[in-house]
């Protein structure tokens, strides 16, 4: 009989977390792999990034692995402590902003495009990435890479705190949109594409375009047509960070200006119209220090 999953206990889930807990001693019988905390956690994400997180059940995790159910809650105490857990195992995939941590700018657009790469990754992370901080050992590396990226800016800690929740919010909003047209093409069987040349000749005959000008110039001018709306195949992601990049940059001058205390001198990075595709990164170790 399957067993009831219980509320997340957030001690215990960062005890798992920081792995301050004792593994059941291995067992000498039988031919199949020791089961291991890791190895729950590492099938979960497999199950999530597959089918969902809305489908992720402890028996779907359990199957795969070749155990019984009942066998995975001596590790883990349920399938909100495991979500938890597998949170912070794909946050492990992040890159160090020690090359760029000096260059606020620049830090805070590798972090958005790289936070952006895990989520495509992983699509159900987005909703959970910064909803509960459990600050397991990969998001305690991820938040104080950040914040020292912005500390030599002169905000306060609470202004410091609000910027990268707005860049969070920003990429959590993009990676949501990708996902649902993603979704939407699997539901429809039909590409964006495919979707445009069906309906754009009906809803031309259906829609009173004199009454709705500026509409009917946007449409005319063949943009809804292009996938990501005519700002290529990252659909408008790279402009839109530039953007919010220019308001927390407005928003550090302004502050300043106000007699707070002065930033930092900043060190060459990254050009903010640089290609999001091009990482100057590749050391992967977000080890807390």
């Amino acid at each position: 009989m399957a067993r009831k999953n219980r509320p997340a206990d957030p001690a215990r889930t960062l005890a798992l977390l920081w792995r301050d807990h004792q593994e059941p001693a291995p067992r000498t019988r039988g031919p199949k792999q020791q089961l291991t905390f890791s190895r729950i956690v590492d099938t979960a994400i497999a199950v999530a990034d597959a089918e969902g997180l809305d489908t992720l059940a402890m028996r779907k995790v359990a199957e795969p692995l070749g155990v019984s159910t009942m066998s995975l809650y001596t590790y883990v105490h349920g399938r909100a402590e495991l979500v938890n857990c597998m949170l912070d195992e794909v946050l492990s995939e992040a890159v160090s902003l020690s090359g760029v941590e000096n260059d606020w700018r620049a830090a805070l657009e590798l972090y958005a495009n790289d936070i952006r790469d895990i989520a495509r990754r992983h699509p159900w992370m987005p909703p959970l990435f910064g909803s509960r901080m459990l600050m397991g050992p990969h998001e305690t590396a991820l938040w104080d890479g950040v914040l020292r990226a912005v500390a030599g800016t002169g905000l306060t800690e609470p202004d410091m705190l609000a910027v990268v929740n707005l860049v969070n919010g920003y990429v959590r909003g993009a990676v949501v949109q990708e996902t649902d047209a993603l979704q939407d093409e699997r539901r429809t069987g039909l590409s964006h594409q495919e979707w445009f040349e069906r309906s754009g000749p009906v809803l031309e005959r259906l829609i009173p375009f004199t009454r709705y000008p500026t509409l009917t110039r946007v449409w005319m001018s063949g943009v809804f047509e292009e996938p990501g709306a005519g700002f290529g195949h990252d659909g408008g992601f790279a402009f839109g960070l530039r953007r919010v990049l220019d308001g927390i940059a407005a928003h550090i001058a302004e502050q300043a200006g106000a007699g707070g205390p002065a930033p930092v001198q900043q060190l060459s990075g990254i050009s903010p119209d640089r290609d999001p595709t091009l990482s100057p990164q590749t050391d992967r170790d977000v080890s807390p220090s």
